[in-house]
């Protein structure tokens, strides 16, 4: 019998695969991905890592892999103006550092990220089977019934479900979600640029929604640019000369001329946050557990978040010779998740409301509490602590760069 079933092969679920194998050699732990072969290698995307996050991969052992390609964000800048503004003042930046001199965020290209991730389950024997997706399952006293597609039955002490927003494991488990879609849309590319970033990153609150501009290697910068859904479709699958045109009135001069060096494409962007976490023999984890939007780059680092608290919450149940997929053990990770995934989905969902617009008393107290903000060190580092997604008392230990 399997002891963990994970399904979903990103980040989120290869890395609770190589947590738990690296604390508990002696569980058995598969991964099954419903993607075909190869199409993670596709991805052009990148993703900001917390420092707290790069403390876990490093106790995973993978930091060591993709810190050549790891850009470290030194500094934060924020503005509020609109696109047509010759000027945009700036209300707000964050400088700092993470702890140890680290820097409190980098990006990182996704595909390094999978990509030593799945070398670390090669290394761990954890088998990834591709093209393969759980298609039901019917949790017992004692194990959870798995069928594959394709009709292969499988059974494992637990099931873990991390196949995404729209996670078809969560739904028929039985699972509500509370749900509401922006109406906007996330347009992500890659631009490269003349002049150096110097690691700085940008976000520019632009009436129709965040503009921001994340460093990458080589003079390149890494773009989620928010707009309403139809406006994005329309740039998205427009000709180069108009998508160009608009980019440059978003992105501005000061980096010199402007390249678009991948593929554009544009995400619905929405809150959707699961009302549990847990069911008998069955967790959720990642954008399976919570989707929100992208104000705040927090997306990802939320589902490390869980990798670590489930992967302790299993191992030291483990350790005592308890049921790892009773809901007894279970209810430990999602008391330790939800309240803080629910704050940070209604952090988002407020900033992105309070910030997605145009109207003048509104834009005049925000710009106000902005430069508040940048004036008191102290709710300064505040923010900074938590951008770096340092952790605090009672935290799982990965985050802190301790081992389970």
């Amino acid at each position: 019998m399997i002891d963990v079933l994970i399904a979903g092969g990103g980040y989120v679920g290869l890395s609770l695969a190589v947590s738990l194998k690296k604390a508990a050699p002696h569980l058995q732990v598969m991964v099954v991905d419903g993607a075909p072969e190869g199409a993670w290698e596709k991805d052009e995307r990148a993703s900001a890592v917390t420092a707290a996050a790069e403390r876990m991969l490093d106790v995973l052992g993978i930091w060591e892999a993709i810190a050549a390609e790891a850009e470290p964000i030194l500094r934060m800048v924020i503005t509020d103006s609109k696109a047509a503004d010759p000027v945009r003042p700036v209300f707000l930046t964050f400088e700092g550092d993470g702890g140890d001199g680290r820097p409190f965020a980098y990006m990182v290209p996704n595909t390094a990220l999978v990509g030593a991730l799945r070398d670390a389950c090669k290394d761990f024997s954890i088998p990834v089977r591709q093209a393969k997706m759980v298609e039901s399952f019917k949790s017992g006293d004692h194990a959870v019934a798995i069928t594959l597609a394709g009709g292969e039955g499988l059974e494992a002490r637990l099931l873990v479900a991390c196949d995404g927003v729209r996670s078809k494991l969560r739904e028929a488990a039985g699972i509500k979600v509370v749900e509401f879609d922006y109406g906007q849309s996330g347009i992500v590319t890659t631009v490269e640029h003349e002049r150096p970033h110097g690691g700085t990153a940008e976000e520019h609150f632009l009436p129709a929604g965040p503009f921001a501009t994340l460093p990458l290697k080589n003079n390149r910068s890494s773009l989620v640019w928010t707009e309403g859904t139809h406006d994005a479709e329309r740039l998205v699958k427009g000709d180069d000369f108009l998508f160009d045109e608009e980019l440059e009135r978003r992105f501005g001069h000061k980096l010199g001329h402007l390249k678009v060096v991948g593929g554009r494409r544009a995400f619905p962007l929405g809150l959707t946050l699961a009302r549990d976490f847990v069911a008998p023999r069955f967790a959720l984890a990642g954008d399976a557990a919570h989707g929100i939007h992208p104000i705040s780059g927090q997306g990802l680092n939320l589902g490390f978040k869980d990798v670590a608290a489930l992967a302790e919450t299993i191992v030291e149940a483990d350790r005592l010779g308890l049921d790892i997929g009773s809901l007894a053990v279970l209810e430990r990770y999602q008391t330790w998740r939800r309240f803080d995934t629910f704050r940070m989905g209604v952090t988002t969902d407020v900033l992105n409301r309070l910030f997605s617009n145009d109207i003048t008393p509104v834009r005049i107290a925000r710009d106000i509490g902005l430069g508040l903000v940048d004036r008191l060190p102290s709710l300064k580092s505040f923010f900074i602590r938590q951008a770096a997604g340092i952790a605090g008392e009672g935290d799982p230990r990965l985050l802190s760069g301790q081992p389970i």
